[in-house]
């Protein structure tokens, strides 16, 4: 028997089985964020069984995140408009279908498709999860409800990998999906169990025009930024699509500026404190996926570990911010620092362990702990301070254009990274080797000697130094002007207290 609906915003009680709700959109969260990574690991096993060719593997990875990240701002607004339940169930039900597909797939072209439709649930899941925690806790609640949310992700992260290792030494390629039914089916009925139906009250009419516009406009622009590294930043296609993009979004902006309806309220932007953490959050997912990015290759390509040693030596990372934010630790230390301290002191020491990584890591692994550990720690107390400031911006009956904000940011901030960074390394290694393309396998095979090697082993860890220590510059611009933003909102907002009470 399903609970009854409450309203959008959280009661100062909080639901009474919050905690246990947490958990099961926890659990489905995690499976979305799992398919984000886990497939990276069968791309052997596919390119031999499925005959995939490059172009295939690649069009595997991107369906998935570019359907994704372009429906999420549409994904938000629905589960505003027709509730975050129905959507919850809906996108658990797709990512099931998708996951079953996926792992039954005979040819290149099934799995695709199947990824795809992985990509709709996910974008349902992915809002509706930050909405409801929003809705089921108490304001004094929320920050280590989401925490204990931020903290998923970066399980996610880590464990995709590790998942997709150990699944792939017992068993067939499509058992990486098909380990998703049971989990989806768990999520589906322990949602029509516990949680409470919530959306807005006021029934805006759907912004259809809108959600066509955003799901475009954003699917383009990803588009644009993972196929730069690839095609070259000045070729056609990155060119066309990126043209595309702006003149779609641009086009939204207009729309939404207009109607009185909007999907995306741009007055939002008026708001320091959603500014703020919205100039943050890109920043610190600039800094940190690049540089998570760079980070495997170097763990692979320098100190010679394989796919799944890389993985297991990048969790301490994920463990610390798991450890930090399920004690409930980050958001005690919220809570007396206050929200602009808390983020600038978060990515200062997110900034501090890629500086580490960057000049230490050359000398094995314990530079690379030694800064895994110092972005763990400022992860645990910005990430969850950012989205808490991006949700509690925005009218709680628009918690789910809020999450599909959040998400959107943290995908365009991740593709942005990789992109800048890998070109910075591309960049600085083709400068210092000429011969090698930008690739370090051809240069490697190009070495003749011993030390024709070192030097090109050499080339390619100054590169990644040099963009680990851009990366380290970009999140900690990214604290400061949080900060800034956040400590100027709420000096206003004293201020125009004060003003109320006089």
């Amino acid at each position: 028997m399903s609970t009854p609906a409450v309203p959008a915003a959280p009661s100062t009680q909080g639901h009474p089985q919050r905690w246990l709700i947490l958990g099961v959109i926890c659990l489905a969260q995690l499976t979305v964020l799992l398919d984000n990574t886990v497939l990276n690991v069968a791309i052997p096993s596919l390119t031999e069984e499925l005959g995939a060719a490059t172009s295939d593997i690649q069009w595997m990875i991107n369906a998935y995140s570019l359907v994704q990240s372009g429906l999420l701002l549409s994904a938000g607004s629905a589960a505003d408009r027709y509730g975050r339940k129905k959507m919850l169930i809906a996108g658990l039900v797709l990512f099931g279908i998708g996951s079953l597909v996926a792992g039954l797939a005979q040819s290149t072209g099934q799995l695709i498709a199947a990824r795809a439709g992985m990509g709709v649930g996910g974008a349902l899941l992915l809002t509706t999860t930050l909405a409801v925690a929003m809705q089921i806790f108490t304001p004094d609640e929320q920050p280590k409800a989401i925490g204990i949310w931020a903290a998923v992700n970066a399980l996610g992260f880590a464990a995709g990998p590790l998942l997709g290792g150990f699944m792939l030494g017992h068993f067939w390629w499509g058992a990486i999906f098909l380990i998703n039914l049971p989990v989806a089916a768990l999520g589906v009925v322990a949602v029509i169990a516990l949680v409470p139906e919530s959306k807005n009250p006021q029934g805006d009419r759907p912004d259809l025009l809108g959600a066509l516009l955003s799901t475009i406009g954003m699917a383009a622009l990803v588009y644009a930024i993972i196929s730069g590294p690839e095609h070259g930043w000045t070729s056609g296609r990155v060119l066309a699509t990126a043209a595309v993009a702006a003149v779609v979004l641009a086009a939204f902006a207009y729309w939404e500026s207009r109607i009185p309806y909007p999907m995306l309220d741009l007055h939002f932007f008026r708001d320091r404190r959603f500014t703020g953490a919205v100039a943050g959050a890109v920043l610190i997912t600039f800094g940190m996926g690049g540089a998570l990015f760079l980070l495997t290759q170097h763990l692979q390509f320098v100190l010679g570990y394989d796919a799944l040693e890389a993985g297991l030596r990048t969790a301490p990372l994920a463990l610390v911010v798991v450890v930090l934010n399920f004690s409930g630790l980050s958001a005690k230390w919220t809570a007396k620092l206050g929200m602009p301290v808390s983020i600038a002191l978060g990515m200062v020491l997110m900034s501090g362990g890629l500086v580490a990584i960057a000049t230490m890591a050359s000398g094995g692994y314990a530079g690379t702990l030694l800064g895994l550990v110092l972005i763990g720690v400022g992860c645990a107390v910005a990430n969850p301070a950012m989205a808490h400031a991006i949700m509690s911006a925005i009218p709680p009956a628009k918690a789910g254009v809020g999450a599909g904000i959040n998400g959107t940011l943290a995908e365009f901030g991740t593709g942005l990274g990789v992109a800048v960074l890998g070109a910075v390394l591309t960049s600085r290694f083709g400068a210092l080797v000429p011969v090698a393309a930008a690739s370090l396998p051809a240069a490697l095979a190009g070495a003749d000697t011993a030390g024709e090697r070192a030097e090109v082993m050499s080339a390619f860890s100054s590169g990644v130094e040099t963009s680990l220590l851009v990366g380290a510059v970009a999140v900690l611009l990214g604290g400061l002007v949080a900060a800034g933003l956040l400590r100027r909102a709420e000096k206003g907002e004293r201020e125009r207290e004060l003003v109320g009470a006089s």
